[in-house]
């Protein structure tokens, strides 16, 4: 035995005996961070410290959230690219599971980010915790039981495929939080860009119109 081959082969065994040490949590944040950051080659590297100890379990769970938290609505076809890829990693196994691992990382790593899923349910849930909802509004609440009209369930409740596009502004959160909002769209992508100004649009044109009036049925 030499010491260059002892010293490769602890190295070795060091990757891949400590899939339950700090050491190993380390390099799965790493990898998260580094792909977050826009960093292809440090990706790369932590992926393939965790491919070299054999961890297709964590590879998989960490890139799936890595996906829907860091790139999300910004480039949502490249997520889901991503889910593609890691099926196909855990359906194949390593060592070939390398390959799509290895695309996915790629192109998570080169797409425009956005964090604004994660930050919206948040948010809401913050709110939720903190003691701020209320009542469902009446014209939202069940109406397929005998006595519900009586109560006022559902009476008042505009039926959006009714209207033009599709769309009619009514109120839908509680009084309580009526002008809540917890989505706060980013345009690093064209997906969410797109998606952004729809949501804008309706939330303006929600606002201007919550005075009672109903639109004109089709």
């Amino acid at each position: 035995m030499t010491l260059p081959i002892i010293e490769e082969s602890v190295q070795k065994k060091a990757l891949a005996a400590d899939k339950n040490g700090d050491a190993h949590y380390n390099v799965i944040s790493a990898l998260q961070k580094s792909i977050r950051g826009s960093d292809t080659d440090a990706a790369l590297h932590y992926l393939a410290r965790l491919i070299e100890a054999g961890d297709l379990t964590i590879i998989a769970r960490r890139l799936m959230i890595t996906a829907y938290e860091d790139i999300g609505l910004a480039n949502m076809p490249a997520v889901q690219r991503a889910i593609t890829a890691i099926q196909v990693a855990e359906r194949v196994g390593l060592p070939e599971a390398r390959i799509p691992l290895a695309d996915a990382v790629i192109e998570l790593c080169l797409s425009p980010k956005s964090n604004s899923g994660i930050t919206a349910i948040d948010e809401a849930l913050s709110q939720v915790h903190q003691g701020g909802f209320g009542d469902v509004p009446d014209h939202l609440k069940d109406a397929h039981y005998k006595g519900a009209a009586k109560l006022g369930h559902g009476v008042d409740y505009d039926f959006p495929h009714d209207y033009p596009q599709d769309w009619v502004a009514q109120q839908y959160l509680p009084d309580r939080i009526k002008d809540a909002q917890y989505y706060h769209p980013k345009s690093n992508g064209r997906f969410e860009t797109s998606l952004g100004r729809q949501y804008w649009q309706l939330r303006q044109a929600q606002r201007r119109t919550l005075n009672g009036q109903h639109h004109p049925r089709k």
